[in-house]
C-alpha cells in the first residue's frame, strides 16, 4: 500500500471530485490527484510551498492559509486530505473540525500521519524530535472519533520506504519540509551523523534506506441534526 493508492481508493471514483489538500506543501499529492481527474485545491501556511505548488500543478488552485481557519465556505468540497501535516498544526483538533466543516455531508476526510517509530523517525530525531506532536495528532483523531464527531471507515498502518544517495540527501529532504530545521542540522551535526548511521540500511545499489510507519484514517464527519 502507498498513500496515493489509499487516497484514490477512499474517493473512488475520483474523477470530477472537488478535493481539498490541507497542508499541501509543494503540491505533489494535489498534482497526482488532479492527474486522476480530481478538481484540487491546496492550502498551506508557507508562501514558498504555495509558490512551488503553483509551479508544479498550474491546473490546481493553491492558497496560503491555516488549517485551523480554512478560508472556505461550509460544504465547499466533496472531501479532504491531510497528509503528513496534522502533527505540524498547533491545534490539530481545530484543524480536524475545520476539515469537517468544509466538506459536504457524508464527505470523507483522509488523514495520514507518521508514527513516532521506524528508522526514518530515529534518523530525524536529532534534527527535530516529533515524539510529542505526533502523539498529539493521534490523540486528536482518537478523541474526535470517541466523542462521536467522526465515524472511522478504516484505520490502517503501513510503511513508507525511502532511499537516499547519502546523508546530505536525507537532510535536504527533511529541511525541505521545514527550512527552520537547517539550524538544527548545522548545530547537531555529530548527533545527526550518529543517528543516521545507526538507522540506515544499504540496498543492493548501495543507497541508504529508511522506513517510516504511517497510520491512515478514513473519516466521515458526523453532523449534528439541524
Amino acid at each position: 500500500m502507498d498513500t496515493l493508492s489509499l487516497v484514490l481508493d477512499a474517493f473512488a471514483p475520483i474523477a470530477g471530485r472537488r478535493l481539498l489538500d490541507v497542508g499541501c506543501s509543494p503540491g505533489a499529492m494535489a498534482a497526482a490527484l488532479a492527474g486522476h481527474g480530481a478538481w484540487m485545491t491546496g492550502i498551506d501556511p508557507g508562501a514558498a510551498a504555495i509558490a512551488a505548488a503553483r509551479d508544479r500543478a498550474p491546473n490546481c488552485t493553491f492558497e496560503a492559509g491555516s488549517a485551523e481557519s480554512l478560508p472556505f465556505a461550509d460544504g465547499s468540497f466533496d472531501g479532504a486530505v491531510i497528509l503528513n501535516a496534522l502533527h505540524h498544526v498547533p491545534d490539530p483538533r481545530a484543524a480536524l473540525g475545520e476539515a469537517a466543516r468544509v466538506v459536504v455531508p457524508g464527505g470523507r476526510i483522509v488523514v495520514v500521519e507518521p508514527l513516532a517509530e521506524g528508522s526514518f523517525f530515529v534518523a530525524l530525531r536529532p534534527v527535530e524530535d516529533e515524539t510529542a506532536i505526533r502523539a498529539a495528532a493521534q490523540a486528536a483523531i482518537a478523541d474526535a472519533i470517541a466523542a462521536g464527531r467522526f465515524r472511522c471507515l478504516s484505520d490502517t498502518t503501513f510503511v513508507r520506504p525511502e532511499t537516499f544517495a547519502d546523508r546530505d540527501a536525507f537532510l535536504e529532504r527533511v529541511a525541505a519540509v521545514d527550512p527552520a530545521r537547517r539550524i538544527a542540522i548545522r548545530d547537531n551535526a555529530e548527533a545527526i551523523a550518529t543517528a543516521f548511521a545507526a538507522a540506515i540500511e544499504r540496498d543492493a545499489d548501495g543507497r541508504y534506506g529508511l522506513s517510516q510507519p504511517l497510520r491512515a484514517h478514513v473519516l466521515v464527519a458526523v453532523r449534528e441534526p439541524a
